[in-house]
């Protein structure tokens, strides 16, 4: 089984094209369900039946795991029955009349304004950290992007002529952020003042750098993000998702296209888009409720 597994993933990798990090999540997902199955006498994943499928997801529900998380545990489970098939060891894909469950649609949560501007003033930019720190903060506000694609940005992907970021996102997708005004003088101070510094005269092609000279890792953007967010008195959690949410919610409340958002945000989808113009509605009702003399 280990081995099959194994055949698996070099299929999704070299046949599909699926990326390592998605791959590794199937990989994941499939020890699970493979520990079910040999539970329940079922050692052998070619005789696997769809009431086998719909028992392991069934269990998986029990266990609390929510709708959004089976979507991606399915999708999981269909790609290996489908590579079963593809390599001849299986006849039939179990997992045909298994549909995906309803996806819950969560508002996203998102800073005000003056939260945003309050996070954002936190860092003590006559430090040279502190002016790293400005720097990563209003670029990610600034361009939406997801914490992956802010710290694996290359500084080579960034026009200061055109105030424009080439990022890879998900699938490998690429797709043009524009980079405001504020954030560009900021990344520029840092690229200048500090950035070599950090390098020591080594080279990397990393934008944004650790204080040992390494890439700046999203476990240490999410940590320097959750210091500034303490520090600024905001009571809810912050994440660089939220920062992500905060830069579509703002841009739609200036009255910004839905197309233009998903294209800035890379969304491959716009119903995933569409969920931000439920934060965008509450945030009419409000003006309404306060501003309107019957609201």
């Amino acid at each position: 089984m280990v081995n099959l597994l194994a055949e698996f993933s070099d299929w999704l990798l070299t046949e599909k094209g699926v990326s390592p990090n998605t791959t590794a999540a199937y990989g994941n997902d499939l020890r699970k369900y493979v520990e079910f199955l040999a539970s329940s006498g079922k050692g052998d994943p070619s005789k696997v039946q769809s009431k086998d499928v719909f028992a392991y997801l069934a269990f998986l529900s029990e266990c609390g795991m929510a709708p959004s998380s089976i979507r991606r545990e399915i999708s999981s489970l269909r790609a290996f029955h489908r590579f079963l098939l593809a390599e001849g060891r299986g006849d039939t894909d179990p997992t045909t009349e298994v549909m995906l469950p309803r996806a819950w649609r969560r508002v996203p949560k998102a800073l005000t304004l003056p939260a945003i501007e309050r996070l954002l003033a936190q860092p003590d930019a006559s430090k040279p950290l502190g002016l790293r720190d400005k720097a990563m903060l209003e670029f990610a506000y600034a361009t939406g992007m997801r914490v992956s694609e802010v710290t694996g940005f290359r500084i080579d992907d960034l026009s200061f002529d055109a105030g424009m970021a080439r990022c890879i996102g998900k699938g490998s997708r690429e797709r043009i952020v524009p980079v405001g005004s504020v954030a560009l003088r900021w990344l520029r101070s840092y690229i200048d003042d500090v950035r070599p510094s950090l390098l020591k005269g080594r080279a990397s092609e990393r934008l944004f750098l650790n204080w040992r000279g390494g890439p700046m890792s999203r476990m240490g953007f999410w940590k320097i993000l959750a210091g500034y967010a303490r520090s600024a008195g905001l009571k809810s959690k912050v994440t660089p998702h939220v920062l992500r949410h905060s830069f579509a919610t703002h841009l739609l409340e200036g009255g910004a296209g839905l197309r233009d958002v998903q294209q800035m945000l890379g969304h491959k989808d716009i119903a995933t888009t569409q969920i931000y113009t439920k934060v965008n509605m509450e945030y009419l009702r409000e003006v309404h409720r306060k501003c309107h003399p019957r609201g």
